[in-house]
Formats: C-alpha cells, sequence, structure tokens
C-alpha cells in the first residue's frame, strides 16, 4: 500500500511539473518553438545575376538581404526569387530584349539550385515538393515572375515559363504592358486598355490552364476585377498591404480585400516602408536622404532617388542596385548612432496590416512577405536573418499557432493547390 501511495504522489508531482514547465513558457520560448515548426514562406524576393556566379552566389553571406546564411540564421524556409524586368516599349524590340533578361534571371536560380548549393536549396513546384525539401534540411526556392512583359504576344512563353518553374506571374509592373494596365495610372489618369487587353484576358485563361498562380500586385484596380471575374480558380497578391491603412495604389482597398477572399485568394502583406505607413517613412525618408548620399559620396558611388530609377539606362540600374545594399546597410547604421533619428516603420506596423486584413477578411485569406532586394525591408525584418522577429510579434499579440502557419505559408500553398487542381480539371475536360 505504502508504494502505491508513493507511486500516485510521485506521478501527481511529475504531473503538476509539466504543467508548470508549460504555464511558465515565455512568449520568446513559445515564438521559438513556433518559428522552429512551422513552414516560414516569403513570397517575393528579388534577385541580381551577379550573385549567382561561380565566385559571388548566395551560399556566402553577401550584402544582399536574402541568401542561404542569413536564410538559415533567420529560419526563412522558402523563397520566392522573382524573374523581374522593367517596363519598356511596347514593341518587338522591347520585348526580344526583356525576354534576355528574364532568362537569364531563370537561369540564375536554376544554377543556384543545381549547381551551386544543391545541397543547401532545392526548386520547389508544389506544395509537396515544399514539404519534402523542408523535412530534407533543406532550404526551398520558388520562382514567380513580376511583369509578364518579356512574354511579347507569343502566348506559347507561358508553358515556356511555367516548365522553367514559375508558379505566379503579374501581368503588369509599373506601367501599362501589353497584357494589363498598372496602378501607376492613377497618378495621372491615363489608361491603356481599361483593364486587360484582348491578350491580357487571353493570358488569364492561359494561365488557368497551366496552373500558374495570377498576381495582382502591380496590375489596376480595374484589370484586378477583371481577371477576378475571368479566373477559374484563386488569385494572389504577392507583396501588397491594406490601403485603409497607408493610401497607396501599390495596396488593396476593402472592396479589392473583400474580392480577395470572395474569390479563394490570399493577399500577401508586404514589408514595404511605403506602403505601410506614410509619416513614418516620409519622415524617415527625408532625415536618411541626406545620410545615404554622404555614404554614397564617401565611397565615390552615384546615388540616384528612387523616382528616379526609371529614367536610368539599363548599366546605370545595374550599377545603382550593386551598391544600393552597402549603401542603405552603412547608412542605418549611421542612423542608430543619432539621437535625433525619426522612428523607422517596423514590424509592428506591418503586423498592423496583418491584423487588420485578418479582422476583415479572415486568417484564411492573409500571408506574409518582403520585397527584400526589391525595396522592401523595415525596422526588425531588415533581410532574412531577423525572420524570426515576425513571428514574435505575431505570437505577442495572440496568434496561434495554426494562425502562424496559415499567414506564414498555409493559406499559399493551399491557393496553388487549388490552382494546380484547376488546371488539371481543365487538362481532363
Amino acid at each position: 500500500m505504502k508504494q502505491l501511495i508513493y507511486f500516485l504522489c510521485f506521478t501527481t508531482i511529475i504531473s503538476c511539473g509539466e504543467k508548470k514547465e508549460k504555464i511558465e513558457e515565455t512568449t520568446l520560448e513559445k515564438a521559438h518553438r513556433i518559428h522552429d515548426e512551422v513552414v516560414t514562406i516569403d513570397t517575393h524576393n528579388d534577385i541580381n545575376v551577379k550573385n549567382f556566379t561561380d565566385s559571388v552566389n548566395y551560399s556566402q553571406k553577401l550584402d544582399s538581404q536574402v541568401n542561404l546564411p542569413k536564410m538559415k540564421e533567420g529560419g526563412l524556409d522558402v523563397t520566392w526569387l522573382i524573374v523581374y524586368t522593367g517596363q519598356d516599349t511596347l514593341t518587338d524590340e522591347g520585348y526580344m530584349k526583356a525576354k534576355e533578361n528574364a532568362m537569364s534571371k531563370f537561369e540564375a536560380i536554376h544554377k543556384l539550385c543545381e549547381e551551386i548549393a544543391p545541397n543547401d536549396i532545392e526548386l520547389a513546384l508544389n506544395s509537396e515538393d515544399v514539404k519534402r525539401i523542408v523535412a530534407a534540411g533543406k532550404k526551398a526556392a520558388m520562382i514567380g515572375v513580376e511583369n509578364a512583359y518579356p512574354i511579347g504576344t507569343d502566348m506559347s512563353q507561358f508553358k515556356t515559363y511555367h516548365d522553367l518553374g514559375a508558379r505566379y506571374i503579374s501581368l503588369a509592373h509599373n506601367g501599362h504592358s501589353q497584357f494589363s494596365d498598372s496602378n501607376t495610372g492613377e497618378a495621372d489618369d491615363v489608361w491603356l486598355h481599361n483593364g486587360l487587353s484582348d491578350l491580357g484576358k487571353q493570358a488569364v485563361m492561359e494561365m488557368n490552364k497551366l496552373g500558374i498562380m495570377i498576381d495582382v500586385s502591380h496590375p489596376s484596380k480595374e484589370a484586378m476585377k477583371q481577371m477576378i471575374a475571368l479566373s477559374k480558380a484563386p488569385i494572389i497578391a504577392s507583396h501588397s498591404s491594406a490601403r485603409a491603412l497607408c493610401d497607396h495604389s501599390r495596396n488593396l482597398d476593402d472592396e479589392q480585400l473583400l474580392m480577395m477572399k470572395e474569390n479563394g485568394g490570399v493577399v500577401q502583406t508586404v514589408a514595404f516602408s511605403s506602403y505601410l505607413n506614410t509619416e513614418k517613412h516620409e519622415a524617415r525618408a527625408a532625415y536618411m536622404k541626406s545620410i545615404y548620399q554622404q555614404v554614397a559620396d564617401s565611397l565615390n558611388i552615384t546615388w540616384y532617388e528612387r523616382s528616379q530609377f526609371s529614367s536610368l539606362s539599363d548599366a546605370e540600374k545595374e550599377d545603382f542596385m550593386d551598391n544600393y545594399p552597402k549603401v542603405l546597410k552603412i547608412g542605418k547604421e549611421l542612423a542608430t548612432k543619432r539621437p535625433d533619428a525619426p522612428n523607422a516603420v517596423d514590424v509592428g506596423d506591418f503586423v498592423d496590416h496583418i491584423d487588420y486584413m485578418v479582422k476583415l477578411i479572415g486568417i484564411d485569406y492573409v500571408g506574409i512577405s518582403s520585397d527584400f532586394d526589391g525595396g522592401g525591408g523595415i525596422e526588425g525584418w531588415s533581410d532574412a536573418s531577423e525572420t524570426f522577429n515576425v513571428t514574435l510579434e505575431l505570437v505577442e499579440r495572440g496568434y496561434s499557432e495554426e494562425d502562424i502557419a496559415k499567414l506564414w505559408g498555409g493559406n499559399l500553398m493551399r491557393v496553388l493547390d487549388d490552382v494546380q487542381a484547376v488546371a488539371k480539371e481543365m487538362g481532363e475536360s
């Protein structure tokens, strides 16, 4: 009897001890546990092909905001690497030049995954690939295309892009394309197609057939409405935030957000300072302008404002992008030592947008993106090495592990599954 009483007391103590241990898990410990368990997916990271060579590449901790060491440090599992081409004339000559640029980026991504670091990162084409690659302890790369402009008028190129691994494509960027009007038309109320062109409508159906997600982050609101009306599958906004909190044409207003919910798509909130908090961004940008210029001058680098970028030659753009991360890094370090520096837009501002959209359209339709190496990055999530800070902020605001898993990529993978299922059905009919 004494042994039985001792056993019961011992198990009670152990049980209480375990319960006490669970109660005493700190917010930080909980955030680390969740961050380690969920699959973290960032849907928009630009690339520079100069960082995909045998001597300089993502296996090294470069100045780029995304690379393998920084992904490992921050616990970022999946990076959508972007095939981006700027807008040029709507001519065969313009399309051909853009095609060369796009193909060089596809080649760079494949080289990273197949030649440079195949033991560390692998190209994923669907949600099952993502699960398998992450379970194997590797990072996953996926490919998004920002601006279908390089496709020209050859619709067969959509299949070429798909075969190269593209799993989302936007039909326009900063400027009206042959397929779609851009959000930039709001500035002067000048439109080329009043939404989609006939070619753009064909493109929607082509992407549905191929299983490519349609991205509406840059096209105009009218173009987005037409895409939703035409598409047989859900769509995504790969890097956009809430316009109600920051009135920028790159963000989605409440009507658009509700349309995304009804469509079954997902909006990937973006950590881009000027799309999150206008007042804080402008105050900080005005302060940092002279600092960045001073840094550039000290390094003998020609520095441009973002508004000047579209007017630069290709060589000037390339040179600027090579130096951009270096100047920003030094400038930000200098600002931290100055007590008069205005507060930067931070992770709190970013999660404010997540909160807003979750309350408006629900947890199942919101996701996360950074736009790293394309202008994105905020205080607390300035590069991939700081990815954990987003999870910590979400935990501090009361999001559950299930919620965080959805935000960090579960919702996006659900949309990709749906899009690919629609393509299969269309192929079988």
